[in-house]
């Protein structure tokens, strides 16, 4: 019984009183509209309608068959709302929030393999520093949120979806740079740093480690600014030194505009996540995002 037509009409005429009606309810001509009913009664093999002047009703054995459909035609409509339901979660837009970092180097390739596996899905994706992705995601302005920062707010879940490790890094002329001895914790917490902004994820991370470990404060910075691109252009203008993603500074360290410096008694590896409300789950294109990246760790 794979169309079901011929019975959503005798279902609908029974109702309605009139081919015309149950034809209009469902979107067909009426000639069209008949001939499923005679096809149906052929199937049957019974008289199903008795058609009148003044409408049509269904006869005994009609009745019958209406009585034994109705149970099997609003079972197939669920069945098709539920499909549509899955469909609609499974394609659509997805909302994205990243930090800097995440969002310049490693979600490109997140959402080129989430295009390969869903090129319907539409993604709306902004980035900021960490504590502002993390607003957006409690705001419920994003679906998902990926952050940078030691830890995650309050109201929020999360899964580490890779490591990354910070790189202190000055310019080939810094006095840092010919120095035998690299610089030491308590030398680099005394130092002002060309910095990002308060609520960056990399900023936390620095401050994080020095005070853990040492019980250090950072120095206030020599200049903040709000782009790893900023950044560097000032550490390669001789303004001072910065402690940025080792993945922002490949280029640079190759072409020798930037030279990283190890800090002997500093760990400076952190983890990247992903973040979303808690008490909930990532939905749609959001969880297989999070599924991307998990597998890609």
């Amino acid at each position: 019984m794979r169309d079901l037509t011929g019975y959503e009409l005798l279902l609908s005429v029974a109702e309605l009183g009139s081919i015309g009606q149950a034809a209009r309810r469902h979107d067909m001509s009426q000639p069209a509209a008949s001939a499923r009913l005679r096809q149906l009664e052929a199937d049957v093999g019974a008289a199903l309608l008795e058609r009148r002047p003044r409408g049509t009703r269904l006869t005994t054995a009609g009745e019958l068959v209406a009585s034994w459909a109705q149970a099997t035609v609003e079972a197939a409509s669920d069945l098709a709302a539920g499909i549509t339901a899955l469909r609609a979660d499974h394609h659509g837009h997805v909302r994205i929030a990243a930090s800097l970092t995440v969002a310049e180097y490693l979600l490109p390739r997140w959402l080129i393999a989430l295009r390969a596996a869903d090129p319907e899905t539409v993604v709306a994706l902004d980035s900021g520093n960490s504590t502002e992705v993390e607003a957006g995601v409690l705001a419920g302005e994003v679906d998902i949120g990926f952050v940078e920062g030691p830890e995650v707010a309050s109201g929020l879940s999360s899964r580490e979806v890779a490591r990354d490790e910070l790189a202190l890094v000055v310019a080939p002329s810094h006095p840092w740079a010919g120095r035998r001895r690299n610089p030491r914790a308590a030398e680099l917490a005394a130092t002002s740093l060309v910095s990002r902004e308060r609520g960056s994820g990399t900023r936390l991370a620095l401050e994080r480690a020095l005070a853990e470990r040492f019980g250090l404060e950072t120095a206030e910075p020599v200049l903040e600014v709000s782009s790893t691109t900023a950044i560097k252009a000032a550490v390669t203008g001789g303004i001072g030194p910065a402690v940025l993603s080792a993945r922002a500074v490949g280029a640079e360290l190759a072409a020798g505009t930037l030279v990283r410096l190890d800090v002997t008694d500093l760990d400076l590896t952190r983890s990247l996540r992903a973040v979303w409300p808690e008490g909930a789950q990532p939905r749609g294109p959001a969880r297989d995002l999070l599924a991307i990246a998990l597998r890609e760790q």
